[in-house]
C-alpha cells in the first residue's frame, strides 16, 4: 500500500497559527495606540499643571506687592512678606522674574512659558526687582524707603 495515499491534507492547524500571530499582531497594534495616547493624556496635564502652578505662584506673588503698596500709602512703614514658591516639573534654573511699576514678568529661557501679571502700581513708591528663580523656595517682598522690591534672600 502506497503511504502518500494514506495522507490528508490537513491545513486547519495552519490557519488556526495563523489566526494567533493576526490577533496577536492587533493586540500589539492595539496596546501600541492606547500607550501613545495616554502618553499624549499625561503630556498635556503635566503642562497645563505646570501653567497653573506658575500662574498661581505668580498671583500670590502679585498679591504681595498690592499688599506692599498699600502699606506704603499709610505713611513711612516698612513692609516685608515671605511668598512660598510652588514647586514645577519645569526647569525653574532657566526662570527671571521682574517686577516693574506696573507688572510682573516671568521668562523662561528654555521654553514657552514665559507669563506676565499686572499690579495696580498704586503704591507711593517705585517697584524694582529682578530674580533668578534657581532652587528659591521662597521670594521676599519688600517696601522700605519708598521702594517695593523682590528678593530671594531675607532682608535684615
Amino acid at each position: 500500500m502506497n503511504s502518500r495515499s494514506n495522507q490528508v491534507r490537513d491545513t486547519s492547524g495552519a490557519a488556526t497559527e495563523l489566526g494567533y500571530i493576526f490577533t496577536f499582531l492587533l493586540g500589539v497594534l492595539l496596546l501600541s495606540v492606547f500607550s501613545i495616547w495616554t502618553w499624549d493624556i499625561e503630556t498635556a496635564t503635566r503642562e497645563r499643571w505646570n501653567e497653573e502652578a506658575i500662574q498661581m505662584n505668580l498671583d500670590d506673588l502679585a498679591a504681595a506687592v498690592e499688599r506692599a503698596d498699600e502699606a506704603s500709602r499709610l505713611g513711612n512703614v516698612e513692609y516685608t512678606e515671605c511668598v512660598w514658591w510652588r514647586a514645577t516639573e519645569a526647569d525653574e534654573n532657566l526662570f527671571t522674574i521682574s517686577l516693574s511699576d506696573n507688572s510682573l514678568l516671568l521668562v523662561d529661557e528654555g521654553g514657552g512659558l514665559d507669563t506676565e501679571v499686572f499690579i495696580s502700581g498704586a503704591g507711593l513708591g517705585n517697584h524694582t526687582g529682578s530674580i533668578e528663580l534657581s532652587g528659591a523656595q521662597m521670594i521676599w517682598v519688600t517696601h522700605k524707603d519708598g521702594l517695593t522690591s523682590i528678593d530671594i534672600n531675607r532682608p535684615q
